[in-house]
């Protein structure tokens, strides 16, 4: 069954989207902008799992595909690395808008997702998504760094050759974000660049001030 893309904004009008490239800020600020404005977070990294278990292979080789350890994950070229990431995101996808359309049936959420701009455009309305983002150089020790990513940490780091296995990574992450940060930058919908002079408290008034949430309180 295929719905149209008015139908799906319709049944999703209650949420707002914060999406972008890795290291962006797009959890903290979900989570600040849930605090002040009584939001539901929904965030699609922490329901990956759930999904994984309702999928199936032939609907979603991606989301079921097993590797035996650190090494065969990473050993792979990062071509196949970032076709695997695209496609598992895309299969992951339906399950997210059947979760979004039932917890925002009652009540406001705001959605940490990866989102393409090809998706968002089908799923929402520009005033109620933004792309926050970062140049996409050197990203897998911050990534890894982060409380949230220690599993993959740990992971990374029971690979035979760590330095190998980040390098890899880092460079899949890049050839993956680094034509959406230029496109996203270049097109309608609104974004803020993380940079060092970045602040949690400016990103959120921006963000706050886009979706009109000031407006509502």
């Amino acid at each position: 069954m295929i719905f149209q893309d008015n139908v799906i904004k319709e049944y999703l009008k209650n949420v707002y989207f914060v999406t972008g490239t890795p290291c962006g800020g797009k959890t903290t600020i979900s989570r600040e902008l849930a605090k002040r404005h009584n939001l539901l977070v929904y965030d699609i990294d922490a329901e990956f799992e759930k999904h994984q278990k309702l999928s199936v292979p032939v609907y979603q080789p991606s989301m079921n595909k097993k590797f035996r350890d650190a090494d065969e994950f990473f050993g792979r070229t990062v071509e196949e690395y970032k076709q695997w990431l695209i496609s598992n995101t895309r299969e992951q996808l339906d399950f997210v808008l059947m979760d979004l359309i039932y917890l925002s049936q009652n009540r406001k959420v705001v959605c940490d997702c990866h989102l393409t701009m090809e998706q968002a455009r089908m799923v929402t309305e520009p005033s109620k998504i933004v792309f926050l983002i970062k140049e996409p150089q050197n990203l897998v020790d911050e990534y890894c760094n982060r409380p949230d990513h220690q599993g993959f940490r740990n992971f990374i780091y029971s690979a035979s050759d760590v330095e190998m296995a980040k390098a890899t990574c880092s460079a899949t992450l890049q050839s993956l974000n680094e034509k959406s940060y230029r496109d996203i930058k270049n097109s309608d919908f609104f974004w803020l660049e993380r940079t060092p002079e970045s602040t949690v408290e400016g990103t959120v008034y921006q963000v706050e001030k886009h979706f009109g949430l000031n407006e509502i309180l």
